[in-house]
C-alpha cells in the first residue's frame, strides 16, 4: 500500500512580533482561507512561521539584515512550496533575495509601491502579470473613504492632520496617505507630516491641541525613539495619544480600535489575510505566482471605541453605529 503523500509545506515569515496588532490578524486571515480551500495544519498542510520582531527589538538596520539571514536559514532548511511574508520588513529584506528561486512567495499588508521595490530588484513585469514568483496583496489604506465617513459625521470639521513616522514603514506610509489624497478628493482641508522623535510627537500633540482649525488627526505613528534611545510602538503611542489628545484619532486599522483611538473606516487585516490565504491557496493546488495578479486589500472596517468617544464628547450618530463591523465598548 502507498503512503500518504507528503503535506504541502507553508512559511509565514512576521516582520514584527508574535501577536502583533498588523501582523496576526492577516495570519489568522491566511490560515481560515486555507482551511477553506481544503488545506489544514496539522493534516495536510505543513506549517513553519518565523517572528523578525522588527518595531519592538530589532528595529536597526544592522538588526533587521541579522534576522533576514536567520530568517534566510529556516526558510531554506524547512523548503516550503510557499513563502507568505507579512509587512514590509519581512519582503524587502527576505523575499526580494529569493526572486526566481523554486519558492513561490505571497507578499501581504505591504505598503512600499510594488514599483519602488521592483527598481531594487526586479520581481515583477508588472502588478497585472507579475510573471516571476512572486504576488501579493497591496495593503491599500482607504484614506478617502476614511476622511469621508468622519465628515458624514462631523461636517464641521475643516481639516484633517495625518502623522506618520520616518521608520521603513512610516516612509512607505506617507507616500501612500500622499499618493491616494491626491488622486481622490476629500471634502476638507489636509496636511501630511513626519515625526522623528518621541519628543516631537509630543510637541506636535501639543500643537494640535491649541489649533482650532484641526478637528480630525490621522495617527499612524508606529516606531518612535527618545533622545534617551528608549523605543516606543503603537500600543505605548497610543495610551499616550489618547491620554494628552483632544481631537479624535482616525485609526489606520481596526486593531488600533482596541488600543483606544477613536475609530472609523480603517484596514482590515484579517480581510487582507484571507485575500493573501486565498492566493496562496491557487499556489498550492498548481497555480504559479507569477500568473496571479497583484492585488490591492479590497476591504476595510467600520470600527469605534465608545470610551474614546466618551473621553471626547463625541455621540456617534446611530446609523453609524449600525452599520459598523466592530464597536469598543467602555
Amino acid at each position: 500500500m502507498a503512503g500518504a503523500a507528503p503535506p504541502d509545506k507553508l512559511f509565514i515569515l512576521h516582520s514584527y512580533e508574535c501577536e502583533h496588532v498588523c501582523g496576526q490578524p492577516q495570519h489568522d486571515g491566511i490560515l481560515a482561507a486555507l482551511r477553506e480551500a481544503g488545506f489544514n495544519p496539522d493534516k495536510n498542510l505543513a506549517l513553519e512561521d518565523y517572528y523578525m520582531d522588527t518595531k519592538r527589538k530589532n528595529n536597526t538596520p544592522a538588526l533587521i539584515s541579522q534576522q533576514a539571514d536567520l530568517a534566510l536559514e529556516r526558510i531554506k532548511a524547512f523548503n516550503p512550496a510557499v513563502l507568505v511574508t507579512l509587512d514590509d520588513n519581512a519582503f524587502k529584506s527576505v523575499a526580494l533575495r529569493l526572486v526566481d528561486t523554486h519558492i513561490e512567495i505571497v507578499f501581504s499588508g505591504l505598503n512600499g509601491q510594488p514599483e519602488r521595490y521592483n527598481q531594487q530588484i526586479t520581481f515583477m513585469k508588472s502588478r497585472m502579470t507579475p510573471g516571476h514568483n512572486i504576488t501579493g496583496i497591496y495593503e491599500k489604506l482607504h484614506i478617502a473613504d476614511a476622511i469621508r465617513v468622519h465628515a458624514r459625521m462631523f461636517p464641521d470639521v475643516q481639516k484633517a492632520l495625518f502623522l506618520t513616522d520616518s521608520s521603513l514603514t512610516g516612509k512607505a506610509i506617507y507616500r501612500q496617505i500622499e499618493m491616494e489624497l491626491t488622486t481622490d478628493w476629500i471634502p476638507m482641508a489636509w496636511e501630511l507630516k513626519r515625526v522623528r522623535s518621541w519628543e516631537a510627537y509630543h510637541h506636535e500633540i501639543d500643537t494640535i491641541n491649541r489649533n482650532p482649525l484641526i478637528g480630525v488627526i490621522y495617527p499612524a505613528v508606529l516606531l518612535l525613539k527618545s533622545q534617551d534611545g528608549t523605543t516606543y510602538t503603537a500600543p505605548q503611542i497610543f495610551e499616550w495619544t489618547t491620554a494628552n489628545s483632544r481631537k479624535p484619532e482616525i485609526a489606520l486599522n481596526h486593531a488600533f480600535v482596541r488600543l483606544g483611538l477613536f475609530g472609523g473606516a480603517a484596514v482590515d487585516f484579517y480581510a487582507m489575510g484571507r485575500q493573501a490565504g486565498q492566493m496562496v491557496g491557487k499556489i498550492l493546488k498548481g497555480h504559479r505566482a507569477g500568473d496571479l495578479s497583484i492585488e490591492e486589500a479590497e476591504r476595510f472596517a467600520l470600527a469605534f471605541n465608545l470610551k474614546r468617544a466618551r473621553e471626547l464628547n463625541i455621540v456617534i450618530p446611530n446609523e453609524i453605529l449600525l452599520a459598523a463591523d466592530e464597536i469598543v465598548k467602555p
